[in-house]
Formats: C-alpha cells, sequence, structure tokens
C-alpha cells in the first residue's frame, strides 16, 4: 500500500505476476474507516505509459531474437479499448501509432477526437455486426476479426475506393470455444480463398485468441496450429497473395505467440493498466 500523491489516500499498485514491472499507478481512494467510494485517482499516467511501452518493447525484441527471428518482424498493437482518448495521445507521443479498438461507436468518437494525429493506424479487433460495416470499411487500415464471408463482402462493397484496399485477418477459433467468434479452422482455407479475390479487401493473415484457461504448452499448441494453418493457405493462394500476418499474443503470452510466429502482438493490460472500476 502507498498513498496517493493527489488525494493522499491509501492506494494499491498493479504489478505484472513475472517481471514485477508497474502496469498501472491507479488507486482506488478510500475513507479513512475503510468505506470505498466512487472516485479513482490516477497519476503519472503519462511517465507510466511511456515506461510501459519501453518495457513492453523490450520484451518483442528480447523475443524476437531469442525466436531466431530478424529484428522488426513484431509490430505491437495498442489495445485501448475503454481507454480514454487522452492515454492514446500520451502513447502517440511516445512513439507508438498502431491501436486496437473493439467496440465501433467508442471508437469513432476517439478517431475524430484524435483527428489532428493524421499517422496513427486504426485497427478493428471487435465482434462485427454486419449492419454497421460502413464505418468500419471507411475508419480504419486494419481489421482483425473478420470470419464470415458475409462481412467481407459488405466490407468489400463500402470501402471508398479512394482508399487503399482494407487489410484484412480471419479470425480463427482455434480451440472452438463456443463463447469466442471465429470460424473453425477447417472453414479458414476456403474462406480465405474467397476473401482474397475482393478488390477492396487485402487478405493479410490470420487472427486468434486462445483458451486462456490453457497452460503455455498447450497455448504454444494453439499459436503453432495458427501458425500451420497459415502456411496451408498460402499453399492455395497465388504467391502475388500469400499471407503474411498472425494476429496472436496478448500481454502475459506474447513471448510464446512470438516464438511460433507472431507479426502483430495485441497489448492493453501490459501498456496502459488493468481496468478499474469503483464500487
Amino acid at each position: 500500500m502507498s498513498l496517493c500523491p493527489q488525494s493522499g489516500h491509501a492506494c494499491c499498485l498493479a504489478f505484472s505476476g513475472a517481471a514485477g514491472n508497474v502496469f498501472a499507478t491507479s488507486c482506488t481512494s478510500v475513507q479513512p474507516k475503510g468505506q470505498q467510494i466512487d472516485t479513482l485517482c490516477v497519476f503519472d499516467t503519462m511517465s507510466s505509459i511511456a515506461d510501459n511501452i519501453e518495457s513492453v518493447t523490450r520484451r518483442i525484441q528480447k523475443a524476437t531474437i531469442d525466436a531466431g527471428r530478424k529484428p522488426g518482424t513484431v509490430r505491437l498493437l495498442a489495445v485501448s479499448k475503454t481507454r480514454p482518448a487522452s492515454d492514446i495521445r500520451t502513447a502517440a507521443s511516445s512513439g507508438q501509432r498502431a491501436f486496437g479498438e473493439n467496440y465501433l461507436q467508442e471508437a469513432l468518437d476517439k478517431i475524430e477526437a484524435l483527428s489532428d494525429l493524421t499517422d496513427l493506424e486504426w485497427h478493428f479487433i471487435g465482434p462485427i455486426q454486419s449492419n454497421k460495416t460502413r464505418p468500419i470499411a471507411n475508419q480504419f487500415s486494419w481489421v482483425h476479426s473478420v470470419d464470415r464471408l458475409k462481412v467481407a463482402r459488405r466490407l468489400n462493397e463500402q470501402r471508398d475506393p479512394a482508399l487503399a484496399p482494407l487489410n484484412i485477418c480471419l479470425q480463427v477459433n482455434i480451440d472452438r470455444e463456443a463463447s469466442k467468434s471465429g470460424c473453425h479452422p477447417e472453414e479458414a482455407v476456403a474462406l480465405a480463398s474467397a476473401i482474397a479475390g475482393l478488390p477492396n479487401l487485402r487478405l493479410r493473415g490470420l487472427m486468434a485468441i486462445p483458451d486462456p484457461r490453457q497452460g503455455d504448452t498447450e497455448l504454444r499448441q494453439s499459436f503453432r496450429q495458427l501458425a500451420q494453418l497459415l502456411a496451408t493457405i498460402n499453399e492455395q493462394l497465388p504467391p502475388e497473395q500469400a499471407l503474411d500476418t498472425l494476429s496472436m499474443g496478448m500481454s502475459g503470452d506474447l513471448e510464446s505467440a512470438i516464438a511460433e510466429g507472431a507479426t502483430w502482438v495485441r497489448v492493453g493490460t501490459a501498456l496502459f493498466g488493468a481496468r478499474a472500476s469503483a464500487g
């Protein structure tokens, strides 16, 4: 426990389990008798986000070297869902450019609020409703969560042809979880072949969210299966349409994902801290 420099109340810091790095410098204020109140104190946001970006970047670099891969082949996608636009602006000031959003209206509000930062790269990574594809088609550079041909066709039809083709990752339910979106692995080859022929889209690769309850061995196997599936799809596509992207790995397992071939790691908690709620 420590004292919040803004409120003077007791606070708890959130740490990573393995590395001991501070993920967040936020606290829940408490009254003297221990009764929790509704305000959250946040301090040193700018320095903590900058430090966390540096820490995660070092983890990515080390994991890339340890895997025998070329430096720079893995990119960091900062998952900024539920975070205020000010946190994204702070991350951008530290050099982060790619941000992932799950909720459409929240994302559109942030894109507008940060429109002065013209070099940001917006990725949609959440479930897609087929009746809300138009803003996704035109406000994002990447979509990681396409799992149906109907959605892909709507994105293709609604993408402004004056824009570069929309980068697409096919979401695969690699562990066949009932609660997860994504096509089943056996559906992926045919679906990828169909999407690859849509002119306003550029199919880049595959995305998966493995079952987090798995141990490291099983988790590595899920990542490996996704990489093998990408290789299988590439055998069916012409060379000019070959896939080059594996979007997999998050704050707690990015090293395992990189070891199995990840090219995008989607990191939120290790950058912005655990999402806190009052009450």
